[in-house]
């Protein structure tokens, strides 16, 4: 670039001029002394003289920023991760002009996600098939009325085995040896306390003799012949004292069933039983039992001297046998067992109108701790083979239940065929 000229200027003054570097300077600040010839020339536009900003030596402490202005924060330490212009952002991996792309997705979190909605759906269809066969369930009138027995602490079921053949056809009823008998009778009459103590389950022989109310003193088991339901429940409650909060009924069909859903019961014969009217023809000692097998040995009563009392006795075994298979974890985890079980009690039971489906969970329940150490298992106490009561235990022992003091009931009291030293 070439110099200006440097000849004459206004005021004489040889100095040089330097506008054309530094620029011309704004009057009255930074100006020569008067005199000079350094003001701005008429018609040019001021450029004020740009101030650089001072740059620090390394391992000097520049004086001006050793402490900040009043007000202000220190300046914080610099991240090492962060630059001058902020923090180093990571290369995306997706996305589009509307903001960052969603992280993938992790394969845990994936199954994870399908095994909670597995969960759920396990636990809905545990609570839905008992509701779906508790609605086939048929209810009935249990409830005597009248004068009953007040209301007890804990809870007196009757279960009653009832002989009715619906459900069977005659080629299953020969095959079961049940006979085409008409009507509803009842081959087993049991009562299953629960409460404070030990759960009792007592077994009441069909052929006990006591009085019916409107038919004078019979076979106990004529009571359902007769009346029902009600009138074995108000039986039962004048004879023993004991108020019944809960009634369940199984047929035959039933019973088959539910033994054959569960995959079979282990039984233990003390002798071999050849049984035609029962259908029955098994070895001594302990076996598994299908449907058939189990309720031929539960209504045998042809093959041992005490009869009726050893039926009474198989039967506490199979139903306590039948109610811990039930409970077990496989009938939670197997859903076609589940359904099979659930569907073969819901065909052939009959309960209570008052009975409710939590009640009958419970008496389920409850059936599994009834034999060995955490439970009870008994006949009315009986004096003989007539079938007649021996009134002062059997009434010891009614009044034990009825105040829920099982666990004061002695080996005395709970014998398996009811009479005493047996």
């Amino acid at each position: 670039m070439s110099r200006p000229p440097q000849g004459d200027r206004s005021g004489g003054s040889d100095e040089p001029d330097f506008d054309w570097l530094y620029g011309t300077r704004q009057k009255g600040v930074g100006s020569r002394p008067s005199g000079s010839s350094g003001g701005a020339r008429p018609g040019q536009d001021p450029e004020p003289t740009r101030v650089l900003p001072t740059m620090g030596r390394p391992g000097r402490e520049d004086p001006r920023r050793a402490a900040p202005p009043p007000g202000r924060d220190r300046p914080r330490e610099q991240d090492p991760a962060r630059g001058p212009r902020g923090p180093v952002e990571p290369p995306r991996t997706g996305g589009g002009p509307s903001g960052p792309a969603r992280p993938p997705r992790s394969r845990r979190g994936f199954r994870w996600g399908w095994l909670k909605l597995a969960l759920v759906l396990w636990l809905v269809f545990l609570v839905a098939v008992p509701f779906w066969a508790w609605a086939k369930v048929e209810k009935v009138q249990a409830d005597p009325g009248g004068d009953r027995p007040p209301d007890q602490p804990g809870t007196t079921y009757l279960l009653v085995g009832s002989d009715s053949r619906e459900g069977l056809s005659r080629k299953e009823q020969l095959d079961l040896g049940t006979g085409k008998g008409e009507g509803r009778r009842t081959d087993t009459i049991m009562l299953l306390h629960t409460g404070d103590g030990p759960n009792l389950l007592m077994s009441v022989p069909r052929d006990s003799l006591v009085d019916v109310p409107g038919y004078g003193t019979t076979k106990i088991n004529a009571a359902f012949a007769y009346g029902g339901p009600r009138l074995l429940v108000k039986t039962l409650e004048n004879a023993t004292g004991i108020r019944i909060d809960d009634y369940i009924e199984i047929g035959f069909a039933g019973f088959v069933d539910v033994v054959d859903a569960v995959g079979g019961v282990q039984i233990c014969p003390k002798q071999a039983m050849k049984d035609p009217q029962a259908n029955l023809d098994i070895e001594k000692g302990c076996q598994e039992a299908d449907g058939k097998v189990a309720l031929g040995y539960a209504r045998s009563r042809h093959t041992s001297g005490l009869g009726d009392i050893d039926r009474a006795r198989h039967q506490r075994e199979v139903v306590s046998a039948v109610g811990a298979e039930a409970v077990s974890p496989w009938s939670l985890l197997n859903p076609v067992r589940y359904v099979r079980l659930a569907a073969a009690g819901s065909d052939s039971l009959r309960v209570g109108k008052d009975t409710s489906l939590l009640a009958t969970l419970k008496f389920a329940w409850a059936m599994t701790r009834v034999d060995g150490e955490s439970g009870l298992t008994c006949g009315v106490p009986i004096a003989d083979l007539a079938v007649n009561w021996d009134q002062d235990r059997a009434e010891k022992l009614f009044k034990l239940i009825a105040e829920d003091r099982t666990d004061e009931v002695g080996k005395d009291l709970c014998r398996p065929s009811g009479l005493r030293g047996q």
